[in-house]
């Protein structure tokens, strides 16, 4: 049986991390159907353990990387 799974809603600053609070640029949506959202740091702590339960994992990490500049 295959499972699709609808998109998701980028994260905002809204979305907090189930673990310290920080705003959340992981999200975690599991196979039973919940889904745990963590800041970088908390979801890089725990992605290897989470691979196995996860449907999808949606990391939005690479909006922390500063964006690059023009001098003139």
């Amino acid at each position: 049986m295959t499972t699709t799974l609808a998109p998701s809603a980028p994260l905002t600053a809204a979305d907090r991390c189930d673990s310290c609070s920080a705003t959340a640029y992981v999200r975690v949506v599991m196979n039973s159907g919940g889904e745990l959202l963590f800041c970088a740091h908390h979801g890089r702590k725990n992605l290897d353990a989470l691979k196995p339960l996860a449907a999808r994992i949606d990391d939005e990490s690479h909006r922390l990387d500063p964006q690059p500049t023009s001098v003139e």
